[in-house]
């Protein structure tokens, strides 16, 4: 037995590419507006569907067995089998295999080649059954399934089995019952042919009395019985059979579509620019299909954290198979400042969001037998929406810097007010013991440094204000060393027109103002 390569369904797609889309671009096509622009619009039918795959263009395989047993002759069998036949073979794609063969005693090949011209397969029939053949549907199914394994077989087969009676073969034969280990081979054969291909049955038996048909289904397991109610039904059981291999070559074309719908993404690498309230980008909507046209209705965008509203999508739209469409949108909304808000570029990244129904025209035509389960929401990929801004305000640094600067000035001035006030009046030295010389120091500016002459040493005097029941004062802040060391430094604080005694000099503070003591004599004069 000749063992046949893998047939190569990534091929079967392949060829369909290429036509499919351009089947699909004349399907959906209207001007100028995207197809089936509202919901309105008819779906297309399955026919249209099919003819926008390109169903014609990928092959398929029919063996279709033709039972020519002596029993066939009754009740003009044989001459509806011949009549209906034609039609059966009219509705497949130039481009199919067909095998016909007519099986009694054993099975014998009438025609095996493309399909395409009915006439000339048709006439390859006997004119009449024999009248002596037995019926040996184990020797037709060999001959099938051989036929199906052969090098380069396309990737959807169909075994066709038109028989009236039930397995009788002739002395000798491989499969002289209807079960055993020749039966088993044969499923074994079946069951690795669909392993690699969308291999299916089809059994139409004949006749009202007991038939082998079903032993089409025992061998492969995904065949269908289909029974006419009489043999004048045959032509549209045999329609069925030829839909339903359509519907499993639009299946296996399919079948990378299903779960696809429609992404969108950000298109604009550089950051939008906020800084006025609004600004303009690019969105980019895009189909993950390759055969199925998917529209989106109700579409809206918006970006979180920050919250930005964004304009431009059209309501609906169709997208045809893989299209992208990029949409000049617009952004409107502002970053936020923060607590501070002074003047600044900020930069963020937001999050895109977008709602919005995703469906296809395709998909209640082609339902029950092809489920696309197109996603309904829009899925979003990408990186995040790169955003930037001027926020704050111009004049918020300068403020706080120039508050800030006034508030150090103020409490400058007052601790300068308070800790070095301007001194006026005098300061009179001199020695509590010892001679009565007197150093008379003027009191100006806001410290004053003693370099007494007569009493010596050294010293040095500031002012601090003082609030008082009958006004502020200024009292002086003395420090006086003797010998001009910090070791022997000392100090005292003198009140206006009083004196103190620091290191043996008594220094007399002479404000200037009237102060009169109790005598009504200066109270700081000297003593």
């Amino acid at each position: 037995m000749k063992h046949p390569t893998p047939p190569r369904a990534p091929r079967f797609a392949r060829a369909a590419r290429g036509g499919a889309a351009l089947l699909t671009a004349v399907l959906l096509a209207a001007p100028p507006a995207t197809a089936r622009a509202t919901t309105n619009d008819p779906a297309p039918s399955r026919a249209e569907i099919h003819q926008a795959l390109g169903l014609d263009d990928q092959p398929a395989d029919y063996v279709v067995l033709v039972d020519t047993s002596g029993s066939m002759n009754q009740d003009g069998r044989y001459d509806t089998v011949r009549s209906t036949i034609g039609s059966f073979l009219n509705g497949m794609s130039p481009k199919d295999h067909v095998a016909l063969f007519t099986f009694d005693s054993r099975p014998q090949p009438r025609y095996i080649g493309s399909a395409g011209d009915s006439a000339a397969i048709m006439s390859k029939l006997p004119a009449a059954p024999d009248p002596a053949g037995d019926t040996d549907i184990g020797e037709a199914l060999d001959a099938a399934l051989t036929e199906l394994e052969r090098d380069h077989a396309s990737a959807v087969a169909s075994v066709v089995l038109l028989t009236d009676g039930e397995h009788h073969p002739v002395g000798g034969s491989r499969y002289p019952d209807a079960t055993g280990p020749a039966w088993t081979a044969l499923r074994g054969r079946a069951q690795a042919l669909a392993e690699r291909t969308e291999l299916a049955g089809y059994a139409l038996p004949l006749g009202n009395g007991a038939t082998g048909a079903d032993l089409l289904g025992d061998v492969v397991k995904n065949t269908t019985v289909l029974r006419p109610d009489s043999i004048q039904d045959l032509g549209s059981y045999l329609a069925r059979a030829g839909e339903r291999t359509r519907i499993r070559k639009a299946q296996l074309l399919l079948a990378g579509d299903v779960g696809k719908g429609v992404t969108a993404e950000w298109s604009d690498a550089a950051r939008a620019d906020l800084t006025s309230g609004s600004a303009t980008a690019k969105l980019t909507l895009r189909s993950t299909s390759r055969h199925v046209p998917l529209t989106v209705t109700g579409a809206s965008a918006s970006l979180g954290d920050p919250s930005v509203a964004l304009d431009g999508l059209p309501g609906q739209l169709t997208l045809r198979p893989g299209e992208s469409r990029t949409f000049d949108v617009r952004l409107r909304g502002r970053l936020p400042a923060g607590p501070l808000p002074y003047r600044r570029v900020e930069e963020a990244d937001a999050t895109l969001k977008l709602s919005g129904r995703v469906t296809s025209a395709w998909e209640q035509p082609l339902a029950p037998d092809v489920r696309l389960n197109v996603p309904q929401q829009v899925r979003v990929t990408g990186a995040a929406v790169p955003l930037r801004a001027t926020v704050g305000s111009a004049v918020f640094l300068p403020g706080v810097l120039g508050g800030g600067a006034l508030l150090l000035l103020t409490g400058w001035l007052w601790w300068r007010r308070t800790h070095r006030p301007r001194l006026r009046g005098e300061l009179l030295l001199t020695r509590v013991f010892g001679d009565a010389f007197t150093d008379r120091v003027e009191l100006t500016g806001r410290t004053v440094t003693l370099r007494p002459p007569s009493v010596g040493g050294r010293g040095r005097v500031r002012g601090r204000r003082r609030s008082t029941g009958t006004g502020p004062r200024i009292d002086l802040l003395i420090r006086y060393t003797p010998d001009g060391s910090t070791a022997r430094e000392s100090g005292a604080t003198c009140l206006p027109d009083r004196d103190v005694v620091v290191n043996g000099v008594s220094f007399t503070y002479l404000s200037g103002r009237a102060a009169p003591g109790p005598s009504g004599t200066p109270a700081g004069g000297p003593r």
